[in-house]
């Protein structure tokens, strides 16, 4: 992303930062839910399952509705996608923050804040921020726009946890939903409408495949469906862990201020792992990096079970499991790309991301639900760290050559890395 032969910025860069401070505002956002489960728990009188059950709405909603936002992204831009997307979390956040019953709570922080998510995150900005950058450097690309995401961990979890502790928690979410309003000024940064071209900038191949032969080519295609098992497997981890890591924290004796910071240390790890891997990606097969980052958080799991309980562990697993988490999403959207093309690629990231958000909810709710039944997460950590190694097992025999309607043209096409 040099600056062109005038000396401007080119506008791809406008379009990373503009849709990296979406995904700052969006990812890190939510990825604070975390704090407020024990608050509200305690304030209401609901059990675990009652939130775990709303973040799970939220993350089936997102899912669901994350193809129809992509598709129209794909087609009228991101921009006016993004700018309907924070009222939507401004409605959420006030919802959830003054909850008159469990369904206005399941309203709040599932219905609406899940459609926002769909209109505001992963795949709306990295579909923009794709389609923008020169395939040659997309991966980095996309991993800079991610990294912004991880970023948000970091900033957005001491966001929350400053709010609750001076207003309480009602109050922080009622703050939360205004400060979600500046997503409509972020988002004039984006494109308008999106870019035709196959390639990206430095492609004049068009790509003239229509929404529904693109939806055929790709369940037809065995990789396809490797995608969405690999995005099932990081939705049901990294959602499990980022919503009842906190309370895990303090269940083994610890202070809340160490789960916040655990859930920091996440951002913190996260920030690194995005964007060394997506660079990576550039020079290195895709699928043995995402081979090697779900056998990581394998390792991470078993050994936060392993060890004996102690502030330094737990800073420790937050810092390396962060390494491998959002890491993954830039990786797999390559990846796809390289083997299907951009020219739709808010719409096959969605399908996939749906899968990824089924897992999501599974893990959300399993957490709450075993915790309720058990009084203890252990059985759920242990799934997920079994799914890890199953994740690295799928990726590794992945064909990621580009599809034959592809393989004719020059540059990406030809890659396989």
């Amino acid at each position: 992303m040099k600056s062109s032969p005038s000396g401007r910025l080119p506008p791809v860069f406008w379009i990373v930062l503009g849709g990296g401070f979406v995904l700052l505002l969006t990812i890190g956002g939510r990825q604070g839910f975390g704090l407020y489960q024990l608050p509200v728990v305690e304030a209401t009188g609901w059990g675990r399952e009652v939130f775990s059950i709303a973040l799970a709405i939220q993350n089936l909603v997102w899912g669901v509705t994350e193809p129809l936002f992509g598709r129209l992204a794909d087609r009228y831009g991101a921009r006016p996608v993004v700018i309907g997307s924070a009222g939507l979390w401004f409605l959420g956040f006030w919802l959830m923050a003054e909850p008159s019953s469990q369904g206005v709570f399941y309203l709040g922080t599932g219905v609406l804040i899940g459609m926002a998510l769909a209109g505001s995150a992963f795949g709306v900005i990295l579909g923009a921020v794709g389609k923008a950058a020169p395939p040659h450097r997309r991966g980095l690309a996309l991993g800079i726009a991610s990294a912004f995401g991880s970023v948000g961990y970091v900033v957005m979890v001491g966001v929350n946890y400053a709010l609750i502790d001076w207003q309480g928690w009602s109050q922080a979410l009622m703050l939360m939903g205004f400060g979600m309003l500046s997503l409509a000024v972020c988002a004039l940064f984006l494109r308008k409408r999106p870019q035709e071209d196959e390639g990206g900038q430095g492609s004049q191949v068009v790509d003239s495949q229509s929404w529904n032969e693109a939806i055929q080519e790709a369940f037809g295609h065995r990789g396809y469906w490797v995608l969405m098992a690999g995005f099932f497997i990081c939705g049901f981890q990294i959602t499990f862990i980022g919503t009842h890591v906190v309370a895990y924290v303090q269940d083994i004796g610890l202070s809340p201020l160490m789960g916040s910071l655990t859930l920091t240390m996440i951002g913190v790890g996260n920030l690194l792992g995005s964007f060394v891997f997506s660079a990576l990606g550039d020079k290195y097969r895709k699928k043995y990096l995402l081979c090697l980052m779900y056998l990581g958080r394998t390792v991470c799991i078993l050994a936060l079970l392993a060890l004996p309980p102690s502030p330094t562990l737990v800073i420790l697993f937050g810092f390396v499991i962060g390494v491998f988490w959002i890491g993954v999403i830039p990786l797999t959207t390559s990846l796809m790309v390289q083997i299907f093309g951009v020219r739709h690629m808010s719409m096959l990231f969605g399908i996939i991301y749906f899968s990824h958000q089924i897992g999501a909810a599974l893990g959300v709710w399993l957490g709450g639900f075993v915790f309720d039944a058990t009084g203890s997460f252990n059985l759920v950590w242990l799934i997920a760290a079994v799914l890890g190694v199953l994740g690295a097992a799928i990726y590794w025999p992945l064909g990621d050559r580009p599809v034959p309607r592809l393989q004719p043209m020059a540059g990406e096409a030809v890659t396989t890395r």
